[in-house]
């Protein structure tokens, strides 16, 4: 540092010093902000988890299996590109005509189920058995299980698809 002499308005010597700036360095601190943005980033949820409930249907009366009527339950397939097929006879009459096609659009499944379920024989015991097929989507199964709660099915079933269903399925879709 410079020392200055000045004369005051007396004829007295006055010493001046020059004095240098302070100069404050914010690289660190541009380095801790990061740090702390980075940190908020990973331990922060951008967005919630959806979450579905998905409880088991009562269990339904004890059946005798030789007594279990067609009538009483229908089978939807769901397939590839947003195809629904069902079926409401025994598996052993299962050919390509029985086999129908509906689709999500609307409520055209639950209007199915619900026509279904009202010209059963025993309505109170009506199931439904959805069999999703390997080319299915997530998405579809959500919304059948939508429509179980729209229609108020209470006994249905989630199974794999037979290999008769299967090879009928096929014909249909091709």
């Amino acid at each position: 540092m410079e020392n200055l002499a000045l004369k005051d308005s007396k004829g007295e010597k006055k010493s001046l010093s020059k004095k240098s700036q302070i100069r404050v360095d914010m690289t660190p601190m541009v380095d801790l902000g990061f740090l702390l943005i980075t940190f908020f980033m990973f331990t922060t949820n951008f967005t919630k988890p959806n979450v579905m409930d998905l409880s088991y249907p009562p269990k339904p009366p004890i059946i005798n299996e030789n007594v279990v009527d067609f009538r009483n339950q229908i089978t939807l397939i769901m397939g590839k590109e947003n195809r629904v097929f069902y079926y409401q006879a025994e598996a052993k009459d299962l050919n390509k005509d029985v086999l129908r096609e509906t689709t999500f659009k609307g409520s055209e499944i639950a209007k199915l189920i619900s026509e279904a379920k009202k010209k059963a024989p025993k309505p109170e015991i009506f199931t439904v058995i959805i069999k999703p097929a390997e080319d299915s989507n997530y998405k579809n199964f959500v919304d059948m299980l939508d429509n179980m709660t729209i229609t108020k099915s209470e006994l249905y079933g989630i199974g794999e698809i037979k290999p008769l269903e299967k090879e009928v399925y096929e014909e249909k879709v091709q």
